[in-house]
């Protein structure tokens, strides 16, 4: 199947697990090609409705979970060259994934099932502790000439339910 006969939906879905992929493998370059950039912002060089150049580049926007809320490019950029630096290991497993299209904008939401490990620790050792976390997420796509890019991403984590919390229901 060609990428041309691929339904909106599907080509958003691919580019949404290329994002992930290549976090998992700390692809850089490829991370940075699959944000939009200020020359992708109206497709085909189209301007916006008020006539002037969209800069797509200036408003993407990321949230990590924890972090403040990052604007621009270089921003959101730099943030994944510090992530892909201290982490020598992360997988995820997306579940709960749906995708909306609607018109050049596309909205995917999904739980990332992550598995990370840090740089080993001081005297060895070949891997940091693994640990688990869940995230909730949300990326939105635009569509471009060179495919869809992302525009933002926003990711929460997802708080555990512990038992002394099961049993607060009791009335007082």
């Amino acid at each position: 199947m060609t990428e041309a006969s691929r339904t909106d939906s599907e080509q958003v879905e691919l580019a949404n697990t290329a994002f992930y992929e290549a976090l998992e493998r700390g692809d850089f370059d490829k991370v940075s090609e699959l944000w939009l950039d200020s020359g992708d912002g109206a497709r085909d060089g189209e301007a916006d409705e008020d006539g002037a150049e969209d800069p797509a580049g200036d408003a993407i926007s990321c949230v990590h979970p924890g972090w403040p809320v990052l604007t621009g490019r270089g921003e959101v950029l730099r943030s994944y060259a510090l992530i892909m630096a201290n982490t020598e290991y992360i997988q995820f497993f997306l579940t709960d994934l749906k995708v909306g299209v609607a018109g050049d904008t596309a909205l995917v939401t999904c739980t990332e099932n992550i598995l990370s490990g840090g740089p080993p620790p001081e005297g060895g050792g070949e891997l940091g502790p693994l640990v688990g976390q869940l995230v909730v997420a949300t990326n939105v796509f635009r569509r471009t000439s060179d495919g869809w890019k992302l525009w933002s991403h926003h990711a929460s984590p997802v708080l555990a339910e512990t038992d002394d919390e099961e049993g607060d229901e009791t009335p007082s």
